[in-house]
C-alpha cells in the first residue's frame, strides 16, 4: 500500500503543476482565452465546496487514522488555487451558492448523461476486459 500511495502522490504532483500551468498560460494569454477560463471557473466553481465535505463514512475512517479530515484541507487548496489564480489573472467568484449533497446521491440531472456517456463502452461489449 506505502509503495502504491507513493507513487500516486507523485502522478497527483505531476498533474497538480501541468494543470496549474495550463490554467495560467490560458487565463493570462488572450483576452478569449481568459474570457473564455473566467467563464469556466464561474460555471462550475459552486461545486468546489463539495470537495471538502465529509459524510459518516469519511467520518468513521478518519477516527480510525484511514483517511484525511477533508475540512482541514480546504485553507490550503484555497491558497494555492487564489495564488494560481492570480498569477493566472483569474477572480475567485464571490458570495456563490456552493453544491451541496453529492456524497449523500444528490445531483443534478446532468449527471444521468455523463454516466450514460461514460458506461457506453461497457454497455456496447459486455464481458470485454480491459
Amino acid at each position: 500500500v506505502a509503495e502504491i500511495a507513493e507513487k500516486a502522490a507523485k502522478e497527483v504532483t505531476y498533474h497538480l503543476q501541468r494543470s496549474s500551468e495550463w490554467v495560467i498560460r490560458l487565463g493570462d494569454g488572450t483576452e478569449e482565452s481568459q474570457r473564455r477560463m473566467q467563464t469556466a471557473v464561474d460555471a462550475l466553481w459552486s461545486y468546489t465546496g463539495e470537495l471538502f465535505e465529509m459524510d459518516e463514512m469519511d467520518r468513521s475512517a478518519r477516527e480510525r487514522g484511514l483517511g484525511p479530515d477533508w475540512s482541514a484541507l480546504r485553507e490550503r487548496w484555497m491558497q494555492y488555487v487564489a495564488r494560481t489564480f492570480a498569477e493566472a489573472t483569474l477572480e475567485i467568484p464571490q458570495g456563490t451558492w456552493m453544491q451541496r449533497g453529492g456524497r449523500h446521491g444528490v445531483h443534478s440531472e446532468r449527471l444521468g448523461y455523463i454516466l450514460a456517456e461514460m458506461q457506453f463502452l461497457q454497455r456496447a461489449y459486455p464481458g470485454a476486459k480491459w
